[in-house]
């Protein structure tokens, strides 16, 4: 289930194989929207990432920040998987 209003991580890629975005946000539902309607200008936009892949909920901000920042040190094979 899709929780509009909690702290998650996700995970964005162009097509299968394509290209990554890992973001953060307090708002799934309504950033996913924006990303997908290039209200957010850029790599996402200049890339065309657009599908949602992965998303994980937190607890609170602090939580997810920290979440995010630890998969953006992982390569990209082990996104892939």
């Amino acid at each position: 289930m899709l929780l509009s209003r909690q702290p998650c991580v996700y995970l964005l890629a162009s097509r299968r194989h394509g290209t990554f975005y890992v973001g953060v946000t307090s708002d799934l539902v309504k950033r996913i929207r924006e990303h997908k309607s290039d209200l957010v200008e850029g790599f996402t936009k200049r890339y065309g990432i657009h599908t949602l892949v992965w998303h994980e909920n937190h607890g609170n901000m602090t939580a997810a920040i920290t979440r995010e920042k630890t998969i953006k040190e992982w390569k990209r094979r082990w996104k892939l998987n």
